[in-house]
């Protein structure tokens, strides 16, 4: 009975993770409610990491708070019984074949946690890399929905050139349902999409290897939660009547079965009540006791090792040139509500959140424009897609506070970078052609591309009067339109660069 309530339960959070999931769009209005982010907003790993990085209790309420109350009371349900990437692991099992033996790493998620929260402390956010569910959210985001959905696309625009009588017509009306409830608003792309998903997809294919392979000894939060558990009320128990038959080792998913210890059960216990179940002795059993789980020895050595490593990462990451003021990559142009870059990336966890919802795909997972603390951040990319003027839903979707949520009227005065003119390249200086597209596109009300006439010569030496584009530099917010639609092909006649961001005094072009 608990193992049916137990696959409801998974179905149903797994079913509300992808609805919340395809919600986080826009669909004409520049509003996103809560929800959208409600897994995320769930996290401990994710809260705990960004107070002590941060070192603000600015968000110190949260619904993680709540998983860590449930998990004192019930131990850790939430991987058992909520978490959506446990349960894609549990439907990946399923094709595992028989179980194998148990390879014992469990330390290693621990001491992956321990590295994680001494980073944190000396200000670096690595949770988003490890965090099991930024890591979900982003792999859907980036690579398999966009997958997804090209995938169907491709499908029915076959069937579509086809022309097959009836099965055409059926066709086409699908497209349509499926237009208006899992297929995107724009068809995504982005970069690192097929490392991203071949990333998550080796991951679940751990399962063959062993079953729950990431959540035993790779998962941080998995291990925090276990701590969490140890003292928690309702609990696994063994009573005299076992006789060590193993078939409670058999059937459990997190390799806590009496055969690891009692010492064990504790903290890696999940909650799945498969043994509870199967026993034929009916020798365990699930119930409510005070009686605390043993702890389970890391060593010290490994323990202090962790915690150094953690520290020493941070140096180690920030050894580099773009941290240097007035060195920083030309190409970082962060999101309109981004924090300053440091502060920024002590609360960046990397969900892909804010570059799901761009209204025109220009945010992009970065590389190396941040550096290695910086990887799979946003960054625009105006040649892909420019800032939406009035749009502010990647400030709604942030979890941690990285891009502040703002007013519309206040978005629409926030530079996030600079226009420059190649005079080479554009048309009007280069070759004498009339072109008006980068003034024409430009958002902002008192237009930051103006149109000076100037008088030159074509190849024959006739002479003539010709508009040419300047860029405003106190009206100009970098919003990237003029370079998205500029008609010079591959490298634009006029480009953005983050240069005049507002939130960085040392980003300025001109002395004040």
């Amino acid at each position: 009975m608990a193992k049916t309530f137990r696959r409801a339960s998974q179905a149903f959070f797994l079913l509300l993770f992808i609805v919340l999931f395809l919600k986080t769009e826009s669909l004409g209005e520049n509003v996103l409610g809560p929800p959208v982010r409600l897994f995320l907003d769930a996290d401990p790993l994710l809260w705990l990491t960004t107070l002590l990085a941060t070192r603000s209790l600015t968000h110190f309420w949260s619904l993680a708070l709540i998983t860590l109350v449930l998990t004192a009371l019930l131990g850790r349900v939430f991987c058992g019984w909520i978490c959506p990437l446990g349960t894609l692991h549990d439907l990946t099992g399923r094709f595992a074949g028989a179980p194998r033996r148990p390879i014992g790493w469990f330390g290693v998620k621990y001491l992956l946690l321990l590295f994680i929260l001494a980073a944190s402390v000396f200000t670096l956010q690595p949770a988003g890399l490890f965090d099991p569910l930024t890591l979900t959210v982003r792999s859907f985001a980036l690579s398999l929905y966009p997958a997804f959905s090209h995938a169907v696309s491709a499908l029915f625009d076959a069937l579509y050139a086809a022309q097959l009588p009836v099965v055409t017509d059926l066709a086409e009306a699908l497209y349509g349902l499926l237009k208006k409830t899992l297929l995107p608003f724009r068809p995504p792309q982005f970069h690192q999409a097929f490392f991203l998903g071949a990333l998550f997809l080796a991951i679940l294919a751990l399962n063959f290897r062993e079953r729950r392979f990431w959540c035993r000894y790779l998962c941080p939060l998995g291990a925090l939660l276990g701590i969490c558990s140890r003292h928690a009320l309702l609990s696994p128990s063994v009573s005299e009547g076992c006789n060590d038959c193993g078939a409670c080792a058999a059937v459990c998913p997190a390799a806590a079965g009496k055969a690891a210890g009692e010492g064990r059960m504790g903290a890696e216990c999940i909650a799945c009540m498969n043994c509870d179940d199967l026993c034929p002795q009916t020798a365990v059993r699930f119930g409510f006791s005070r009686k605390g789980a043993a702890a389970f020895d890391l060593g010290r050595r490994r323990i202090v090792a962790s915690l150094v490593a953690g520290a020493a990462a941070v140096p180690l990451v920030r050894i580099t040139p773009l941290a240097k003021a007035q060195a920083a990559d030309p190409l970082l142009i962060r999101p309109p509500g981004a924090l300053a870059e440091a502060d920024f990336l002590r609360r960046c966890v990397k969900c892909g959140e804010c570059m799901k919802v761009c209204l025109t795909g220009g945010l992009q997972p970065a590389l190396r424009e941040g550096g290695l603390e910086g990887l799979w951040t946003p960054v625009l990319v105006p040649r892909i897609g420019y800032c939406e003027y009035n749009c502010t839903l990647c400030g709604q979707v942030c979890p941690t506070g990285a891009i502040t949520k703002l007013a519309p009227e206040v978005k629409r005065q926030v530079k996030i970078g600079l226009a420059m003119i190649d005079p080479g390249r554009c048309l009007p200086y280069a070759h004498g052609v009339p072109c008006l597209v980068c003034q024409e596109v430009c958002p902002t009300p008192q237009k930051a591309i103006r149109l000076e006439e100037a008088t030159v010569g074509d190849a024959t030496g006739k002479r003539g009067i010709i508009k040419q584009p300047h860029v405003d530099l106190k009206l100009c917010i970098g919003c990237g339109i003029c370079e998205t639609q500029c008609p010079v092909h591959g490298r634009p006649a006029i480009a953005v660069t983050s240069l005049n961001e507002s939130r960085s005094p040392d980003q300025q072009l001109l002395l004040n």
